[in-house]
Parts: C-alpha cells; sequence; structure tokens
C-alpha cells in the first residue's frame, strides 16, 4: 500500500526550502485503530510527511535526476502534539547538505501553528539502473509518474 501524505506545496523554493500540507480525514483506515474513541494520525505518518515533503525538495533541486529517494536516517526525532481528523500537518523543510547520493534536512510540522513534530531527515538518492541496468525503463516510468504528481500537487 503506498501512502501519498503530501496534499499541497504551499511553497517552494529549489535548493532551499519547501511548505506543504497533509489534511487528516477520518476516512484514512490506520485511523480507526490509532485509537479507538481517540483517533490521531500515528507518529510514522508524521515522519513520513515529513520524509515525502524533504524527497520533492530533493526531486526539484535535482531536476528529477534520482528515481528513489528512501529515508536513510531521521535523527533527533520529537513529537509534540497530537493530530485528530479534521486538522492540517503544515510541513516545512530546509535543505541542510545536498552531496551526490544523499541529501540532508532539517522539517519540522505544526497543526494549529503548535508544534507537532521535528526531526533531521537524510535521504538517500539513486537510481535503479545504477544497480540493475535492466531497470532503466522503470526508472522512467517512476520519474513520469512522480512529475505528473508533481503537477498535481504544486499550488
Amino acid at each position: 500500500m503506498k501512502f501519498v501524505l503530501v496534499d499541497r506545496i504551499t511553497e517552494l523554493k529549489p535548493g532551499e526550502s519547501i511548505s506543504t500540507l497533509k489534511n487528516v480525514s477520518l476516512a484514512e483506515e490506520y485511523l480507526q485503530d490509532h485509537f479507538p474513541g481517540f483517533s490521531v494520525l500515528p507518529g510514522v505518518m508524521m515522519v513520513e510527511a515529513m520524509v515525502q515533503s524533504c524527497a520533492w525538495l530533493s526531486r526539484i533541486t535535482d531536476d528529477f535526476a534520482f528515481s528513489t529517494l528512501l529515508l536513510k536516517q531521521a535523527r533527533a526525532v520529537k513529537f509534540n502534539n497530537f493530530l485528530k481528523p479534521g486538522q492540517t500537518l503544515c510541513v516545512t523543510a530546509t535543505i541542510q547538505k545536498n552531496e551526490d547520493e544523499t541529501a540532508t534536512f532539517k522539517a519540522a510540522g505544526t497543526v494549529d501553528e503548535q508544534s507537532a513534530v521535528s526531526a533531521r531527515i537524510t535521504l538517500s538518492k539513486q537510481n535503479l539502473k545504477d544497480h540493475r541496468p535492466d531497470m532503466a525503463s522503470s526508472d522512467e516510468r517512476i520519474l513520469e509518474s512522480m512529475k505528473e504528481l508533481f503537477q498535481q500537487i504544486r499550488a
């Protein structure tokens, strides 16, 4: 199952920063069990929203040069607030370091202008064809899909 946890990119400065929104809806299946009678967005989903926001910033900064952006490390993760259905997680991320195969970000999420989550995120940047040349067509399909999705979520 694939979770898209960036509903809208509200601000984007390639090579610098990004701001995104994740609207939480009671229709999201994982909220049914987390927790019965007190539905809240799981912390891992808040972190994933930050990871996806950082990945968008990386894609745009690198002009969609990499098909695969994976979480390599999440450090100094702090959870400060719950996020309930009907609320919006506002994520901001700034690039700290952008290298050939990794990118490091400082990211934070707020709800109603209160801190909800923060972390230092490191992403691994790669193309499938670099490890398996026969996967070059998969890289192309992934990149086209990401470009189409970007057109839908950018402000």
